[in-house]
């Protein structure tokens, strides 16, 4: 019987190209897989729908209900995703029983989640959640007019930098702490500036506490628009750039928010040429930041290719950021992490020294043809054996797991 995956060894071999040890790097990388599409971004604090510029459409069966239920299908998820990863959590996903308000959350809100990662392996990440609140009923939080409102969400964003650094203490390594503000205009702004003023002073105010940075890695997420935020955001891609670089944090790049014709991808090296690391969200816009499950598509090889190109896996934080309540939202997890992983896994298998040569030299027609060339190599085979060696079911069979989940749990659940 012909081992395929041997043979894909020996072909890639041909090339100069090491199938282990592209094995072995893609073993070593952790995405960050986001908690919030298993229940649709709703949370755990008995509030109202989604609002703030964001929005989860669809209403497939199956959402989960309760802290046991996302944690169950969580589960479920990371055992059809080869490799350790880590998790994603966001404030409004606190489990207490004090009903704290986001101002003054406190790691005792999360050890449910902290006990849940130790058990399965995992490490966490944590956003605050400037959203979906009724002081941010105006899509203002941190650029509010009023300083009541804006000191409230200040001291949201403070207490979620000492819940991720609690994180980071207790899994031994940093949690990335991301903040996003849907803070804009639906329509044309009278004044642009005052706004992003307030906005810089009061991350100023978040950011003044001193943590260890082995325990936490701050980081900025910008946006071009929302819903009902058509016209201007606050935080636009120069704001969060320029503001990151002024601060010495990470500027967090989401594949869906920029304009239709902007590629992350391209703008991944000219970051790291300047940062020493950069966080990502991987999402897939449909014409906007409709946050679409991600798939093995040209642009998410073209980001895993510029990560690999950079040498930058240890560099770049790799999370997902989709919630589509529109399929099997079990299915919409793997699909999106096991895709992220082959795309690096495409990447690392690609002769980047050889081509990288050929460019040298001017000799573009042989640097199309090996791309050509290695999009009919046996890369299947490859992944197959990745999936084997983590004991996770190959690409032909996970699926079919996922409907049986569906039929004898997911089912069941009321809306």
């Amino acid at each position: 019987m012909i081992n395929l995956y041997d043979n894909a060894k020996e072909r890639y071999a041909g090339f100069g190209v090491d199938t282990d040890a592209a094995l072995a790097a893609l073993g070593q990388v952790r995405i960050s897989m986001q908690c919030w599409q298993g229940d649709d971004v709703r949370g755990f604090e008995g509030g109202g729908g989604l609002s703030g510029g964001i929005s989860a459409t669809g209403d497939y069966p199956g959402r989960a209900r309760t802290p046991d239920e996302l944690m169950a299908d969580i589960e479920k998820a990371f055992s059809l995703i080869p490799g350790k990863h880590r998790l994603n959590l966001h404030a409004n996903y606190a489990l207490h029983e004090s009903r704290h308000d986001r101002d003054t959350l406190d790691p005792a809100d999360f050890k449910l989640w902290v006990d849940f990662a130790r058990k399965n392996g995992l490490f966490l990440d944590f956003n605050p959640t400037f959203f979906s609140h009724p002081k941010a009923a105006s899509n203002l939080t941190l650029t509010h007019p009023d300083p009541a409102i804006r000191a409230f969400w200040i001291e949201h964003g403070k207490a979620s930098r000492r819940i991720a650094a609690h994180f980071g203490r207790e899994q031994g390594t940093a949690a990335l702490n991301n903040i996003w503000v849907p803070d804009g205009a639906k329509d044309i702004p009278a004044d642009r500036y005052t706004p992003r003023e307030r906005l810089a002073a009061a991350l100023d105010a978040i950011l003044a506490e001193q943590f260890d940075e082995a325990y936490i890695i701050d980081s900025i997420e910008s946006k071009v628009f929302g819903i009902g935020l058509e016209s201007y955001t606050a935080g636009s891609h120069e704001f969060c750039l320029s503001y990151a670089a002024r601060r010495g944090i990470l500027c967090l790049l989401d594949a869906g928010h920029f304009h239709p014709t902007e590629l992350i991808s391209d703008k991944i090296p000219t970051m790291l040429l300047f940062f020493g690391r950069l966080a990502l969200h991987v999402s897939r816009p449909v014409r906007w930041d409709s946050d679409h499950v991600v798939l093995f598509d040209d642009e998410l090889k073209e980001i895993a290719k510029e990560i690999v190109r950079c040498n930058a896996l240890e560099r770049v934080l790799i999370g997902l950021d989709f919630f589509d309540a529109s399929i099997n939202r079990i299915a919409a997890w793997v699909t999106g992490m096991r895709n992220m992983q082959k795309a690096l896994l495409y990447a690392l298998l690609l002769p980047y020294e050889k081509m990288a040569r050929l460019q040298e030299e001017g000799r573009w027609t042989e640097i199309m043809a090996f791309f050509e060339t290695f999009k009919f190599m046996p890369f299947a085979a490859v992944w197959d054996h990745f999936c084997a060696n983590h004991s996770v079911l190959p690409e032909d069979r996970w699926f079919a797991e996922a409907q049986a989940y569906e039929q004898s749990v997911l089912s069941k659940r009321n809306p």
